[in-house]
């Protein structure tokens, strides 16, 4: 099985590998950006926002010698913004340490800010052609069918064990293929719940398959829903236009922009708490708009409350924008979708 497998996968991948722009040029640097742009975020969207980090940032220097607000403005949108804030400051270890160049030992990788088993073992095989297992979940998805493993696939045993099966079928001359077929192959056949067995080309190999559990494994405790927080939003103008605050320099959208908000766990309590942070809701208080937003593990319900012009910046760090700079403000993610509502609203009134 070991030695027939890998080959069928590698032909399989020859004629339907996916056609993507880190795929045009690879090297160390282009394959760490658009593998941190992929973690949790689908390819389609990655796409677009690839081509135009990198038209801003063509090389490893030219990101490292940027600051971090002008990285996070070409990142808004992508969400999860650790993940911009650790590859800018892994450029500038990587351009002070390494005189730009991506290191080619793991552990040096790995030392790097943000840089994990998954994203080293990603660059090592694809630009340096290493032969080091890269596992994500459509890895662990197609390995538990693959081998019928019946461990929860999200524990550490569970990855040490398929990171071990990988290394073992890592064909030597092409690991970098076989890792990115493994990829392709997961999310175009291998597809959860459903998997398309029929255009499998391994299905004979199969131990899930085989014994008639491809839609059962691979075993997944069930996910908890997350966490749902109520957010208070107040539309406020002073002389110099809206009034915006930053959010705090660590944990959720740190340091990016919003609109004045409040959270509590009930939409009632947070509009009191935003009057009580020196905000007059305009009577009745009733939202002008609701919308919603998930992360991974908490869920905002905001309600967008109309407020009296005021003349004192928030406390929390304010900033009074006018409406036609509201476009370049670096928000933190569902306050764009706000902005955004705000400038359609603007161009139905006219």
């Amino acid at each position: 099985m070991q030695k027939e497998w890998p080959l069928l996968l590698l032909g399989w991948y020859d004629e339907n590998k996916r056609q993507l722009p880190w795929r045009e040029q690879t090297d160390a640097y282009r394959t760490w950006v658009s593998e941190v742009m992929l973690q949790q975020t689908r390819v389609e969207a990655v796409k677009d926002y690839y081509r135009r980090f990198l038209e801003r940032f063509p090389a490893i220097e030219n990101l490292a010698a940027a600051t971090e607000e002008e990285v996070l403005q070409q990142w808004q949108g992508l969400g999860y913004y650790s993940r911009a804030r650790n590859l800018w400051q892994g450029a500038k270890e990587t351009v002070a340490q390494y005189g730009g160049e991506v290191p080619k030992d793991e552990k040096s990788l790995r030392a790097l800010p943000g840089v994990g088993e998954y994203t080293a073992g990603a660059i090592l095989s694809i630009a340096y052609q290493q032969a080091v297992p890269a596992v994500d979940g459509n890895v662990l998805r197609v390995f538990s069918r693959l081998y019928g493993l019946q461990e929860e696939v999200q524990t550490t045993a569970a990855k040490k064990m398929v990171a071990k099966l990988v290394s073992d079928v890592l064909p030597a001359k092409r690991p970098g293929d076989f890792n990115q077929a493994l990829m392709d192959f997961g999310a175009a056949i291998c597809i959860p719940e459903t998997p398309r067995c029929e255009g499998c080309p391994v299905t004979a190999y199969c131990l899930a398959r085989l014994q008639g559990q491809e839609r059962i494994l691979p075993v997944r405790k069930p996910k908890k829903p997350p966490t749902c927080i109520h957010v208070a939003v107040g539309l406020a103008k002073g002389a110099d236009g809206y009034l915006l605050e930053k959010r705090p320099a660590r944990g959720l959208l740190a340091g990016m922009w919003q609109f004045v908000s409040a959270e509590a766990a009930s939409e009632n309590e947070a509009a009191k708490l935003l009057s009580e942070r020196g905000l007059q809701l305009l009577q009745p208080a009733f939202p002008l708009w609701r919308v919603s937003h998930v992360f991974s593990h908490r869920r905002w319900e905001m309600a967008i409350y109309e407020c009296a012009p005021v003349k004192d910046l928030p406390k929390s760090g304010g900033l009074a924008v006018r409406e036609e700079a509201l476009a370049t403000v670096l928000w933190a993610g569902p306050h764009q979708k706000i902005f955004e509502w705000l400038e359609k609203n603007k161009k139905d009134e006219k």
